[in-house]
């Protein structure tokens, strides 16, 4: 069967798979990749570096007219950095943590689809406000940024799926292989977007060590903290937390968190000289719950087909479970 939805309708894709804009990692080459494969890519913008954007944009925008999109951190963006990404004509712009209201208008306006990421209730009826083209409900499983007070996936996606109806929601946070696809299509969302799964692939942006730490990673080692964030001087807002693997400097914090925001300084010095001796690694290794779930460094093309074909497999199976005695519990 061909898992057809409102999402893939839209932009015209073949399977219900997105790539989750990661910051930095999430660059062009992943990003055509993903859509080649027959996903949706979305560009890693951030905050819109013009340098980092100048270098990727290319090998998106030269792909043969593949559907892709590009994804900010809202809160740290401009309108000029949002017109000038509109100028390459994406199919459409996600906005992620922080308000999206002074850009909705003018993406729509360029012809792009409005993709808004939420972590609560009130985003989400925020996002619906907008007129947004497709909601993603972020549960707090994700790895990197996400709601220092969000809630799980499984319980948040079917709120935002019914609450935004006839809006199509896509899931995000701690999916990682077909069946987390095929259990974001159970609760009602129009496909997943995913984010560890695509760092641990062949075209992602990062270092060959954070890599393989993904592959070798497991989910029990994952945690949200905003203590590698103050260390390291990144001016992400304090209500924004990142789950990642072990980090030496996170072990020395740990619960400490408020003493290092409190006088970060000599902390962040500290930090720059292990960095500088090699003691430790410069960047976090971002990495979500379902991290288990990942063995290997896929071609990322390759990699959306399989993951659709084995959320085929988990529906049928699904489907062809016998019903119990609907009186029971």
């Amino acid at each position: 069967m061909a898992l057809t939805t409102a999402f893939t309708k839209l932009f015209g894709v073949r399977h219900p798979i997105a790539l989750a804009p990661m910051g930095g990692s999430a660059g062009g080459a992943l990003t055509a990749a993903v859509s080649r494969g027959g996903g949706f890519g979305i560009l890693g913008a951030g905050g819109g570096d013009p340098d980092w954007l100048a270098r990727e944009l290319p090998l998106v925008t030269g792909d043969g007219g593949l559907p892709w999109g590009i994804g900010f951190q809202t809160w740290a963006i401009s309108v000029e950095t949002v017109d000038r990404a509109l100028e390459h004509g994406p199919r459409a712009v996600m906005l992620s943590f922080g308000d999206p209201g002074p850009f909705a208008a003018r993406i729509r306006a360029a012809g792009a689809s409005l993709i808004i990421q939420v972590t609560d209730v009130d985003e989400a009826r925020r996002a619906v406000d907008l007129g947004a083209d497709v909601i993603v409900a972020q549960g707090t499983e994700g790895g990197g940024h996400g709601a220092r007070k969000g809630r799980s996936t499984l319980p948040f996606v079917p709120v935002v799926v019914d609450l935004a109806a006839p809006v199509p929601v896509l899931a995000a946070g701690g999916i990682a292989d077909g069946r987390g696809v095929a259990a974001a299509l159970a609760l009602g969302a129009a496909g997943a977007l995913l984010g560890t799964r695509f760092q641990a692939t062949r075209e992602a942006l990062v270092d060959p060590a954070a890599a393989k730490a993904i592959v070798e990673g497991r989910g029990q080692d994952t945690e949200r903290n905003r203590v590698l964030d103050i260390a390291r001087g990144s001016r992400w807002p304090e209500r924004y937390t990142a789950r990642t693997l072990g980090h030496p400097f996170l072990d020395r914090w740990r619960d400490r968190e408020a003493d290092l925001a409190a006088d970060p300084r000599a902390a962040r010095q500290d930090y720059r000289e292990g960095v500088a001796r090699g003691d430790l690694p410069p960047l976090p290794v971002w990495a979500g719950e379902g991290v288990d779930l990942i063995n290997d460094l896929a071609p990322a093309a390759a990699l959306v087909g399989a993951l659709s074909e084995r959320a085929e497999r988990a529906l049928a199976r699904a489907g062809g479970l016998e019903l119990g005695d609907a009186s029971g519990a």
